[in-house]
């Protein structure tokens, strides 16, 4: 018998095959329905995309959202200038703790501010969900968004989870205020001059975070550790799901970074509702 006449093997197809290349929309979510329960929450495969975690999220209710985010970013923005050993600092060093640290800080303030949000589910229809899916695989850019990251539903469970670190941990306003001065001062950020100062000022905010700690909480030896820690999570919450689910719907294609900039060195005063217009 020839190789011709043999009758060659099925190929398996993968589930993510069989949803990017399916073009009725039924059909397409009864495959997406059949499978996605095979999936674990949490896993997500080097080389392929969690359904569940990719799934593209938006604020329930933004109005609201929006500008309670907006007074935190506000604030925080206003602790950075009221810092006389910030201020000292070049200004070119001044805009690289900026990029690097606003996010953490923000990430910070929201925790303690108690910060509660919800979110829902973009429609996932089929077009809408092969986007999502090469999304997830960093080979998808959509140019009409300027090749923005839309906010995931893994996005917001990594920013949920590091809130509720802090919230166990219960804070004092003490412990909140040198926290956050040694999230500003990180000396690992790119592109500063003065790191070795830098360096010196977030040593000096972590003795006297460890100094509130020891005097709050004189039999918790751990604590210390822990609030680090924690903090220290929040470097890992994405500066594109921070600006796309709560400022976008606001400030529309305005570089948020530019209007943060504007804030941290114009004399005038912005208010959340220079945000939220």
């Amino acid at each position: 018998m020839s190789r011709s006449n043999q009758k060659q093997p099925k190929q398996r197809r993968t589930i993510l095959f069989d949803i990017l290349n399916c073009t009725d929309s039924n059909k397409c979510k009864q495959i997406s329905n059949g499978h996605v329960n095979q999936y674990k929450y949490n896993t997500i495969m080097s080389n392929q995309c969690n359904f569940e975690p990719c799934r593209v999220v938006y604020l329930e209710k933004p109005e609201g959202t929006c500008q309670v985010v907006s007074n935190i970013l506000v604030k925080t923005i206003h602790f950075m200038k009221s810092l006389p050993s910030f201020r000292r600092l070049p200004v070119e060093d001044q805009l690289s703790l900026l990029k690097g640290c606003w996010v953490p800080l923000l990430s910070l303030g929201m925790a303690q501010g108690q910060t509660l949000f919800e979110v829902k589910d973009v429609p996932q229809e089929a077009s809408i969900l092969r986007r999502i899916l090469l999304n997830c695989q960093g080979s998808w850019k959509k140019e009409d968004e300027g090749n923005r990251s839309l906010p995931t539903l893994s996005g917001v469970h990594k920013l949920r989870t590091c809130l509720n670190r802090l919230w166990a941990l219960d804070l004092s306003p003490k412990e909140y205020a040198y926290l956050k001065r040694a999230l500003l001062f990180n000396p690992d950020v790119p592109g500063l001059s003065s790191v070795e100062l830098i360096d010196s000022l977030q040593r000096e905010a972590q003795r006297s975070l460890h100094h509130v700690v020891l005097t709050l909480h004189p039999g918790d030896l751990s604590r210390f550790s822990h609030i680090l820690i924690s903090a220290s999570a929040l470097q890992t919450v994405s500066t594109s799901l921070i600006t796309e689910l709560f400022f976008r719907p606001f400030i529309g294609q305005v570089d948020l970074f530019h209007l943060l900039g504007e804030m941290l060195f114009n004399r005038l005063e912005y208010t959340a509702d220079h945000i939220c217009v």
